[in-house]
């Protein structure tokens, strides 16, 4: 999967420890597919060598703003032709305020005030995307937070700064995103924002049902579809509430503040805590939820008596959380989508789970063949079609459902 297959990123480098961490950067975007090109400040040269940075990318470096080896004398203009973003990072807290105010005194600053593409006379600024890389007493200066904006009121995209470790050995604010991030920020910036604006609720991974204190009914969901939606639905513009069952993974895009999660347990406290977002726009119930509990549950480890003495457990049924959630959104209708993970009959077993569940759609797939996995085949059924996604990894499927959502809900 190369998410940035085709796209063209001129990546600018300002001066600041963090270039140490450029050409990482630049190792990732071509990893998915970009091509680089990048532009240093003579005080970025300070950190890191042109020579380490053309080896990486296979492109020229350019530094000076009277570089003859374009041609027409105009490198500021021709290095951003056909360019589908420009990336600072790091950008420094001068070259920020120099951004803010318009100033253009070196070839990467100039370059970013003529940014754009002139079609029949028409110009059409190039994105421009920035990431912080300073001081903590640098980043939390009044001059910094003008700069920060006017940078935003001129619509120029700012990712991060991170907290943490700085190299003048403080802890705080002001450190930049790692080069991982800012790639998954790139790709997350040219997906189309298809659910701009919406709540999405999401459930995921197994819920857990307690025997004794150290055993327990659960299942092998891993919690990887739910929380590829989950990226996929924040790529798509969408402030996602995420509600987890015990899983061990990250979640998606935390650095971009656009997801909420919250971990659960049991299927009890899953439905409380979905109940709590009846005003979601959009709902997937993705998680595999138990269908039974034990309402005999002991406080103390069963032990093992004999070789044919088998402890007696009374099941009682779950709550049925999309069923609740479909029929208890009261404030604003949500569109909803569950999730059915079957072993047979997938797609008549997944016809009466929409029935049954009065929802929009259901994604119905064979559930031994996806746990764990990085792949997943599924097919889409409503009121009037059935349509077959995948196999494919389970992000770029989670983008296909999220065009498939966001088609019906403009319907």
């Amino acid at each position: 999967m190369m998410s940035l297959n085709n796209k063209k990123i001129l990546l600018g480098i300002s001066g600041g420890i963090a270039a140490y961490k450029s050409p990482e950067l630049v190792r990732q975007l071509i990893k998915e597919g970009a091509s680089v090109q990048v532009v240093m400040t003579d005080a970025a040269s300070q950190f890191v060598t042109a020579t380490t940075l053309q080896a990486v990318s296979g492109h020229p470096v350019f530094i000076s703003q009277w570089d003859t080896r374009i041609s027409n004398g105009m490198p500021h203009i021709e290095l951003t032709r056909d360019v589908d973003a420009i990336l600072i990072a790091p950008a420094s807290a001068d070259f920020m305020a120099k951004l803010s105010l318009g100033l253009a005194n070196d070839l990467l600053s100039t370059l970013c005030l003529a940014r754009g593409h002139d079609s029949n006379g028409v110009i059409t600024p190039c994105p421009l995307l920035i990431v912080p890389a300073m001081n903590r007493q640098m980043w939390e200066n009044i001059a910094t937070q003008r700069s920060v904006d006017r940078l935003l009121k001129d619509q120029i995209t700012i990712l991060g700064p991170a907290s943490g470790d700085q190299a003048c050995g403080e802890v705080g604010m002001g450190r930049m995103l790692e080069p991982v991030e800012i790639c998954e920020a790139l790709i997350a910036f040219f997906q189309p924002k298809l659910l701009q604006g919406k709540k999405v609720l999401i459930t995921a991974g197994p819920t857990y049902e307690a025997i004794d204190p150290v055993r327990g009914l659960t299942n092998r969901s891993s919690g990887k579809m739910g929380f590829a939606l989950a990226r996929a639905a924040v790529e798509a513009g969408a402030k996602v509430q995420l509600i987890s069952g015990p899983v061990h993974l990250d979640t998606p895009l935390a650095f971009l503040g656009e997801i909420k999660r919250s971990n659960v347990t049991s299927a009890q406290e899953m439905h409380d805590a979905v109940l709590a977002h009846h005003d979601s726009d959009v709902f997937f119930s993705v998680a595999a939820v138990a269908d039974w509990r034990v309402s005999n549950t002991a406080e103390q480890k069963i032990k093992k008596q004999s070789a044919t003495d088998s402890p007696q457990f009374d099941l009682v049924q779950n709550p049925d959380i999309l069923l609740a959630f479909s029929t208890a959104s009261k404030n604003k209708p949500s569109f909803c989508v569950g999730f059915a993970a079957e072993t047979e009959n997938i797609i008549e077993y997944g016809k009466k789970k929409l029935i049954s569940k009065n929802i929009s759609l259901i994604i119905a797939n064979h559930g031994p063949s996806t746990f764990g996995e990085d792949i997943n085949k599924v097919t889409l059924i409503d009121a009037q079609s059935e349509l077959t996604l995948g196999p494919s990894d389970k992000l770029i499927l989670a983008r296909d459902i999220i065009r498939e959502v966001s088609k019906r809900l403009s319907t």
